[in-house]
């Protein structure tokens, strides 16, 4: 596996709640940091949430204290817990090395949400 899979999105009301999940090469995913980035419709693609490989996390001031990114190191699996959802929310969530590598892009997850 080179690229990610992302899963977990869907359609969900404002206020509500969806956990995303990400698999990524153990090779990339052991020894770097990671990062949810997002791409609204029409607008460039921004890193969202970052995470360390010691666990260190930093959020985008959109999403902070709404979002929570983690990852489980034996799983090669990192997610994205979202809360509070709001209709600006909306968008495909994709998860990569930080910085990013082009090759890791997946296919994303459509997080769509409602007012």
């Amino acid at each position: 596996q080179v690229q990610s899979v992302e899963s977990g999105g869907g359609l969900v009301q404002a206020g509500g709640s969806l956990r995303l999940s990400c698999g990524v090469s153990g090779s990339i995913f052991r020894f770097n940091d990671m990062g949810w980035y997002r791409q609204a419709s029409g607008k460039q693609r921004e890193l969202v949430a970052r995470i360390t490989t010691g666990g260190s996390t930093t959020y985008v001031d959109s999403v902070k204290g709404r979002f929570t990114i983690s990852r489980d190191n034996a799983q090669n699996t990192m997610y994205l817990q979202m809360n509070s959802l709001k209709p600006e929310d909306t968008a495909v969530y994709y998860c990569n090395r930080n910085p990013p590598l082009t090759y890791i892009w997946g296919q994303g997850t459509q997080v769509t949400v409602s007012s």
